[in-house]
């Protein structure tokens, strides 16, 4: 993992509990830099006071792992890949490969989203990958914050 650079996204995440521990996920799996997008809470609320609901889960990966609000994510995106990210989705779509077949680049910005709807279609369609997590029981997807873990400690190979 070393010399790459690593951002995860996380769009339209509705629970401040997954928020979280996904940012303890990403202090875990070494992620540069977290971009929150959409209606995700952010460890800070709109006074600067720190959120106590994303702190409780988080356990001190949201004053670690470096983050930044974006206003408009299709714009943050798009300059990501004009300055050479490979943008990665999770996501169970038409084009979706199999996550384990995912291969990474010395730059990657990985997408996750909403916890009932998942990534929007134009994020999909900015996506240079979209990849899935095969479900074999009845249940047709995981809680977001589990799939990012998942995803991220085999993609990035930790």
């Amino acid at each position: 993992m070393e010399n790459k650079e690593n951002i995860l996204i996380l769009h339209d995440i509705r629970s401040a509990q997954n928020v979280g521990a996904i940012f303890r996920t990403a202090d875990a799996c070494g992620i540069d830099k977290i971009i929150i997008s959409g209606y995700s809470p952010a460890p800070l609320d709109r006074f600067g006071r720190k959120r106590s609901d994303i702190s409780k889960s988080a356990l001190g990966a949201e004053e670690s792992v470096k983050w930044e609000t974006s206003p408009d994510i299709l714009k943050t995106l798009q300059s990501l890949k004009e300055n050479g990210f490979k943008i990665i989705s999770l996501e169970q779509s038409e084009n979706s490969v199999d996550y384990k077949d995912i291969k990474i680049s010395e730059k990657n910005v990985f997408v996750v989203g909403n916890e009932v709807a998942g990534v929007e279609k134009g994020i999909l369609d900015i996506s240079d990958e979209v990849a899935e997590i095969k479900m074999l029981g009845e249940k047709e997807s995981l809680n977001v914050s589990v799939a990012t873990g998942i995803f991220l400690f085999r993609v990035l190979e930790i």
